[in-house]
């Protein structure tokens, strides 16, 4: 079967930011024209920091250059270094482990829920020594870790509670949203995150007074922002662009409808495919408590071969992290010698996503749910 470019479904959509071309044209405008000529860390940078404090009832919200640097910040500012251990999940992106390794302390790998492919909390506690000074627990494709059980975890141990939030924007746990559970949390604006953007940047999110004072120093070559050219710490290049604050502050209005309509998008598919757990494809349960509609993730004991049958029908989908972090070379050589993370092992082996944005009609996703389908029972129903 051919299949045109019109019946097409990417994974990744090109043309995210179709409808907001004239903001994204008049930012850039309004910031290059600008008589003050502040490209970063301006006044767009603040009243975007201000806004999401108030949508996330934080104490303070802190724009940086990316997700990953946001959690770097967070550790450098906690004083993380040499001597200390972060336990992190074996299944996930790398800046998990690099960002511990980037302040000369050790990331510790714990295995993963089976189901919400995060932390396990019982394998986690079973890691913490004298040296942790973190858990750096991760959010994944669209369930929240056990936030609730790692929060008291680190509480007994006596640590911090570090939350890789970073795509997790619009779950709500408890009551709490995601990236409010820990110490801190971050949020990436990368481009295919929720609140996505055309560039790159991120924000730390805490209730920590002194810990967000000090970040925001640090994003700045350690900077005090009243008097530059003061120099407190040994900081960072991690600013925030203020055409990217002006585009984010105009997206921030439609954050919800686009949320909704993901999630909309993930509920059809797990209606749709709830019921071929059997025959060796698991989709993520209906809705629920600490869920957010980021990627649609499903486990394939074939997936080479569910690949395989959604390319031929013009469906593209992709595989997230196809080997665990402590058998990557980067990493390798920082895990415990003969450790052993099955749960993770397995996830890494069977995940796939399939494509999942707003403006992603009813009549594609039918046809994607149908194409899962027909490769379990060969029909399309």
């Amino acid at each position: 079967m051919t299949v045109t470019a019109e019946r097409a479904i990417p994974f990744f959509a090109p043309d995210l930011f179709e409808a907001d071309r004239d903001a994204l044209l008049g930012a850039l405008y309004e910031v290059g024209t600008d008589p003050e000529q502040k490209f970063i860390l301006g006044r767009r940078t603040a009243r975007l920091e201000d806004a999401l404090r108030t949508r996330l009832d934080a104490s303070d919200v802190v724009a940086c250059s990316s997700g990953t640097s946001a959690l770097t910040l967070i550790l450098s500012a906690m004083d993380i270094g040499p001597g200390d251990e972060v336990i992190v999940p074996a299944f996930g992106c790398a800046p998990l482990a690099s960002t511990v390794l980037s302040q000369g302390a050790t990331p510790v790998f714990a295995d993963v829920d089976p189901r919400a492919l995060t932390m396990d909390p019982e394998h986690a506690e079973a890691l913490v020594t004298e040296r942790t000074r973190a858990l750096m627990p991760a959010h994944m494709f669209s369930v929240m870790a056990d936030m609730p059980r790692l929060r008291a975890l680190a509480s007994r141990a006596g640590v911090r509670l570090v939350e890789d939030s970073a795509l997790a924007q619009g779950g709500v746990l408890a009551g709490r949203p995601a990236g409010r559970w820990g110490d801190a949390g971050v949020y990436s604006f990368v481009q295919v995150k929720i609140f996505g953007m055309p560039g790159e940047g991120g924000v730390v999110l805490t209730d920590d007074t002194d810990l967000a004072e000090r970040v925001r120093m640090l994003r700045n070559h350690g900077q005090d922002g009243r008097n530059r050219f003061l120099h407190h710490h040994v900081g960072h290049n991690s600013r925030f662009d203020e055409v990217m604050a002006a585009f984010q502050l105009h997206r921030m209005a439609g954050l919800t409808e686009r949320v909704d309509r993901r999630t909309e998008i993930c509920s059809y598919y797990s209606e749709r495919l709830a019921d071929l757990a059997d025959a060796g494809v698991v989709a993520p349960p209906v809705g629920g408590d600490g869920r957010f509609p980021y990627v649609y993730t499903l486990l394939c004991e074939d997936r080479e071969g569910l690949r395989d049958h959604l390319a031929a029908q013009g469906i593209a989908t992709h595989v997230y992290y196809p080997r665990i972090l402590p058998e990557q070379p980067a990493f390798s050589e920082h895990a415990c010698p003969g450790g052993h993370w099955p749960r993770a092992s397995e996830a890494a082996r069977r995940n796939i996503s399939l494509p999942l944005y707003p403006h992603l009609s009813d009549a594609r996703v039918e046809h994607v749910a149908d194409a899962v389908r027909s490769f379990v029972h060969g029909s399309t129903r």
